[in-house]
């Protein structure tokens, strides 16, 4: 894991960024914890998703390993807005591929800290 680069985009290795939140360390603020789940989805760590998801919006089953699975190509944090000590939102675009087609997935998401933890609560999906 340490040499390879993080999926998150940031030019690091996976070790010195998104990789230390998937061992355990909380993420400082929402914006590291979107880059830290975009690079769970990119690697399929289904319990990283679900421990960071807020409970009252998580849903039972991520379906992760469902046949075709999309290929992940890329991340553009386009704004990261804290609103409060215990809300924020960032603005992304995930780039990917299925059945051979590109596709993005631009949302607006949103994030609460709770007991000195940020968690993914829900997100607006743009066109």
């Amino acid at each position: 894991m340490s040499d390879q680069t993080c999926p998150c985009g940031s030019g690091r290795t996976l070790a010195a960024c998104c990789g230390r939140y998937h061992g355990g360390a909380p993420a400082p603020d929402a914006d590291a914890l979107m880059r830290s789940r975009y690079s769970a989805y990119v690697l399929g760590l289904e319990t990283y998703l679900k421990a960071t998801w807020h409970p009252n919006t998580c849903p039972a089953n991520l379906e992760l390993d469902a046949t075709p699975r999309p290929q992940w190509l890329g991340l553009t944090v386009k704004a990261y807005t804290p609103l409060d000590e215990h809300h924020a939102t960032v603005e992304f675009i995930a780039r990917y591929k299925l059945n051979g087609r590109a596709s993005k997935l631009h949302e607006v998401s949103r994030f609460e800290k709770i007991d000195g933890h940020w968690l993914y609560a829900d997100g607006e999906i743009r066109e």
